[in-house]
């Protein structure tokens, strides 16, 4: 390994940072003896924790999330002399993962490690501590530039514009264009948003199909120049409202395999491409080029190769009729948590393969995507108390159990008690009601056909064994159903959870629930959404608050930080 006090080879892995800062800290005062980082001065130490530098002993997820990057880095190194090393470095982009917020440019920049999942119990416990009785998330804003690296390292040459309408928490929104990101708008709100932020209007796409006049307005007072069509009365609206706009001509794909398919509603067949791009010639309009959506999380990459394929057919006609095109947005689908059936980096895999065979770099079209529950889904933890519990025996007559009228062979439908306490008991339910629910965080089991992770948030003094002994249901535990807070009986959580004993003023615990969660959530029956507490928040702001009060409270601190959205998209 090669080292230099004031030029050390670049970039470097995680081992060889670590090991450059204390060659240079051990010649500084009392660390001159220090042979381990274990022996460091604190200030020094904390310092290198903060550099990300010198992770945990125990198996790190922010390591392999590098790993696919520092093996490029040292592939490229093993062929190359110290100096033609550092005639490269000075020329070419940093190969690492990008630059995470609060990190000067300068520095060596890794991404900052997500929270583990006893730093997240340690955090609801604190607010559980604190007095905490509604519902609220613990965000972890490491988390969505932990992600960024992810992609950075396995789609290097696509652009994310985040979804905004995944979640648009201000604070998630600042740290995402902190790092560089562009934005998916879906709404003049969205826009506006944004443009608060600080965020350039050439870093936004109006990535909605079917646009509200009055919202396209706003997007072409506000300078925001690219947005996609599917169909001919968009592009006569456009041609009316916004005729200086970029187009990209969204097409009908296969999202079968998606979560929630948008293909009944959106996207042009490829038999109507012709008809729109001559439209568009005959109004004025610039189709710039084509957008597609494999479906809001995809089961599967192979959907990809397919989309890319059609996208390749547009781009062909359109050269052909004399108006080559130069931008192809692969919209999202990306998985916010990794499943047996599917994971991203077998879809990024898919979907590098297919750009590579139909858009190589040497055609210099411009990629694009509007990631968003792939950034969104680890930022949020939820964390809700159980408020009420009921044991509901299961008898022999499922309708005499419930209560129901029971009848006779005369039609005499009198409610018979007697009959009803003969019947044989054939098992238990225990009912248990947390506050929040499918009118609130938990609307993702309706409308995203989600599957939530409960987990029993231990007791105070029960924390050490949290993560590697959590509390577990006993094989004969009778089933638990998991209820919302609201009147409404459809307001079921999970039907058939197997969950330790509980009481009430218990706790429970859902992670990966940043996406399509609170965005969409209710106040019926006036049951306000959960309260929210930043793990990166400081001081007396580490309590949970309301929504808005705890984003204000983060945006100023950020603020005072420097945290600004980066010029230009990287």
């Amino acid at each position: 390994m090669y080292f230099s006090d004031l030029f050390p080879r670049l970039p470097m892995t995680v081992d060889e940072y670590s090991k450059w800062r204390q060659q240079l800290w051990k010649q500084r005062g009392p660390n001159v003896a220090t042979p381990t980082y274990g022996e460091l001065l604190p200030c020094y130490k904390d310092a290198l924790d903060r550099c990300r530098a010198v992770p945990p002993a125990e198996d790190s997820a922010y390591l392999r999330s590098v790993a696919a990057a520092t093996a490029s880095a040292q592939a490229m190194r093993a062929a190359e002399s110290p100096m033609d090393y550092h005639a490269r470095a000075v020329t070419s982009p940093n190969p690492l993962p990008a630059a995470p917020p609060y990190r000067p440019a300068s520095s060596v920049q890794l991404p900052p490690r997500p929270a583990t999942r006893q730093t997240l119990i340690d955090e609801m416990l604190r607010g559980v501590a604190a007095g905490a009785e509604e519902p609220f998330y613990v965000v972890d804003l490491n988390a969505a530039t932990e992600r960024l690296a992810l992609w950075r390292a396995l789609l290097p040459d696509v652009e994310p514009f985040y979804a905004a309408k995944c979640n648009g928490d201000p604070a998630l929104l600042l740290t995402l264009a902190h790092a560089g990101l562009g934005f998916d708008c879906a709404s003049a709100s969205e826009i506006r948003t944004a443009l608060q932020l600080g965020v350039p209007a050439s870093r936004l796409l109006y990535a909605n199909p079917i646009k509200q006049p009055s919202h396209l307005r706003y997007a072409a007072e506000s300078g925001v120049n690219l947005t996609v069509f599917d169909g001919a009365d968009e592009l006569h609206k456009l041609a009316k409202v916004h005729p200086g706009c970029a187009l990209l001509l969204r097409i009908a794909v296969d999202d079968s395999g998606a979560q929630c398919i948008l293909s009944n509603k959106y996207g042009a067949p490829l038999s109507d491409v012709a008809q729109l791009l001559a439209t568009a010639e005959e109004l004025g309009l610039h189709v710039a080029g084509v957008s597609f959506h494999v479906g809001s999380g995809s089961s599967s990459g192979d959907a990809f190769k397919d989309a890319v394929a059609r996208a390749a057919a547009v781009f062909e006609l359109a050269a052909k009729n004399g108006h080559p095109m130069s931008i192809l947005d692969v919209g999202g689908g990306f998985p916010g948590v990794d499943s047996p059936e599917v994971s991203f980096r077998t879809m990024a895999d898919a979907l590098r393969s297919a750009l590579q065979k139909h858009f190589p770099k040497e055609r210099g079209v411009r990629v694009i995507a509007e990631p968003g529950r792939f950034f969104a889904s680890p930022t949020h933890t939820l964390a809700a108390s159980v408020i009420g519990k009921k044991i509901v025996q299961l008898r022999a007559d499922e309708g005499a159990a419930t209560g129901n009228a029971t009848g006779n062979a005369e039609g005499d439908s009198r409610y018979d008690a007697a009959a009803e306490g003969s019947l044989a008991v054939t098992a238990e339910r225990i009912n248990y009601y947390i506050n929040d629910g499918l009118y609130g965080s938990f609307n993702c089991v309706l409308y995203d056909h989600a599957t939530p992770e409960v987990n029993v948030l231990p007791t105070p003094g029960e924390t050490t064994a949290a993560v590697d002994e959590p509390p577990t249901a006993a094989d004969d535990a009778p089933l638990a159903c998991v209820w919302g807070p609201t009147c409404d009986g459809i307001d079921c959580v999970i039907s058939d959870a197997k969950l330790p004993p509980l009481q009430v003023g218990s706790w429970l615990y859902f992670p990966d629930m940043g996406a399509y969660t609170a965005c969409a959530g209710s106040n019926f029956n006036g049951m306000d959404l959960p309260n929210i507490v930043y793990l990166q928040a400081r001081g007396n702001d580490r309590t949970p608050k309301p929504p808005d009060e705890a984003a204000a409270a983060m945006l100023a601190q950020l603020a005072e930080e420097g945290v600004t959205p980066a010029p230009e998209l990287k």
